[in-house]
């Protein structure tokens, strides 16, 4: 089955990603990687001698979430922002099981096509679950994770589903109000207007997303940052802090904040990464 709720919304959205990739900040490269689970989309961008950094954004999204950042990130690092497969970028629409580390072994594939032996991470929600399963099974190639609203870590709150149905009955008005609730964002926000898009037009994942247990998280041997908004309204983000902070990870709980969370923390973060030596070897 497509990701895509129809021909016409598969259109549409690929046209509103090229539209951003018309008005992309920072002088980059466009490449398109083999893997086994399908071509890729990753662009590159960053002086080709600095550390690199791996972007990988949230569900129901694409590198197009990077482009207000890209200006300060590409000018302290090689980055390379990757479209996940399964999600509404320019990557092939496989959707490999959560477990048994199929994204692991697909984020290998697309290191080795640009002899990137190890990086760091900076990531966005489902991104998050993305990378953490890689560093976890990889720890070597991995030299630093940024983690912005990640999951994975603790529970999805239950009431949360229950709601969005609810609302979702009410039609138009419902679902910006659950879209809205969801991110912490005004309702008349362009992030929300945005999201209302995808959601009429692209097949999120169901199910669950499985949760890291203690043992492996203990095997996260690379510093750690993560950001989380107090108030979100999806995932437990009080147990996500606690969990990384038993991990040894660095962790700030935004109160207020949902999960679409401001820049906080992360480049600082990395930029310390790089001075500590956490890239070399």
């Amino acid at each position: 089955m497509t990701i895509y709720k129809s021909e016409a919304g598969a259109r549409l959205l690929r046209e509103r990603y090229l539209d951003a990739l018309r008005a992309w900040p920072v002088p980059h490269d466009q490449v398109r990687v083999p893997t086994p689970d399908g071509e890729t989309f990753v662009l590159v961008s960053g002086p080709e001698s600095a550390p690199p950094l791996v972007l990988l954004h949230g569900s129901g999204s694409n590198s197009a979430e990077w482009a207000g950042r890209l200006p300060a990130l590409a000018g302290a690092f090689r980055v390379y922002a990757v479209d996940i497969i399964g999600e509404p970028g320019m990557s092939a629409e496989t959707r490999p099981p959560l477990d048994g580390g199929r994204y692991a072994a697909w984020l290998d594939a697309v290191l080795d096509h640009f002899a990137v032996g190890r990086a760091a991470f900076l990531t966005s929600s489902f991104g998050g679950w993305v990378a953490l399963d890689h560093a976890i099974r990889r720890p070597a190639r991995v030299a630093a994770l940024a983690l912005r609203c990640p999951i994975g870590l603790g529970p999805m709150k239950k009431g949360f589903v229950v709601k969005a149905v609810l609302l979702a009955l009410l039609g138009e008005k419902g679902r910006r109000k659950s879209v809205a609730g969801t991110l912490g964002e005004p309702e008349s926000s362009p992030v929300v207007e945005h999201q209302l898009l995808v959601s009429a037009n692209y097949r999120y994942r169901t199910g669950p997303f499985p949760v890291f247990d203690d043992a492996a998280l203990a095997r996260l041997t690379m510093p750690v940052y993560a950001v989380a908004g107090a108030d979100d309204a999806m995932v437990d983000s009080a147990t996500t802090a606690r969990r990384l902070t038993a991990a040894g990870a660095e962790v700030d709980l935004l109160p207020g904040a949902g999960h679409h969370l401001p820049a906080a923390g992360d480049l600082e973060f990395l930029t310390r990464a790089v001075a500590n030596g956490d890239f070399t070897g």
